[in-house]
């Protein structure tokens, strides 16, 4: 089995998310006792968004960047970042290492088009859903991105920062989400891309019959399935 490299505090809500996927997706291949090998270096989150919001993309990629150096020196074989946003600065990491990083929009894009989605709306801080780091991935592989209104991206980013990132989960904001859900869906959408680590806490798959990819659960478990090759 290689060891996976974790990338994780983006915040630590989410990545207990992927800690316990990981190890479910392995239990299931292998059975038994068996569990993932990983690796968790997790950052100050407060640094990281401090230098998001100004805009300083760079101090944020040395920092996630030295991150993943010391899990390739720790043993890693390839590296996971536990965040969709800060996959911005991906490049900036794989200049510093020599082993892999899964990109978590290469992953997600390969699970659209296995469901047959070439049109789907995004989800996610305002980073990820207005500009092109992310949306360029599917894009690629021939999937079309819908994006809600401005004020609806408003909501979307301020609920991700000021209350599922601090573990608040509330009925309100749900609805919001919902909302904002079918309104993409109506505007044709074939599937919903919930594009920020913490989404998943909010909403569910039971909560709407609009097809849902959760970011999360989608690249944790192609990490423990890329550990098993």
């Amino acid at each position: 089995m290689k060891t996976i490299g974790l990338i994780g505090g983006m915040s630590w809500e989410s990545t207990v998310t992927y800690y316990q996927v990981l190890n479910e997706t392995i239990k299931n291949h292998l059975g038994g006792l068996h569990s993932a090998k990983c690796i968790l270096y997790s950052v100050d989150f407060q640094e990281i968004e401090k230098y998001q919001a100004s805009g300083h993309w760079e101090k944020s990629g040395k920092v996630l960047s030295e991150a993943a150096l010391s899990l390739e020196k720790a043993g890693a074989d390839f590296i996971i970042l536990c965040t969709n946003t800060m996959h911005k600065i991906a490049p900036m990491i794989e200049e510093k290492i020599s082993i892999p990083l899964l990109h978590i929009a290469e992953a997600t894009g390969d699970e659209l088009l296995l469901n047959h989605i070439t049109k789907v709306g995004l989800l996610g801080t305002k980073y990820t859903m207005t500009q092109d780091f992310y949306k360029d991935k599917f894009l690629k592989k021939g999937i079309e991105v819908l994006i809600p209104t401005v004020e609806d991206m408003e909501i979307i980013n301020s609920i991700i920062f000021q209350e599922l990132c601090r573990g608040q989960i509330k009925e309100n904001s749900k609805k919001e989400y919902l909302r904002i859900i079918h309104s993409l869906y109506t505007n044709g959408a074939q599937g919903i891309v919930l594009g920020c680590t913490e989404i998943g806490l909010l909403v569910h798959p039971k909560d709407t019959s609009v097809p849902l990819f959760d970011t999360t659960l989608i690249h944790a478990k192609k990490a423990a399935q890329a550990s098993l090759t």
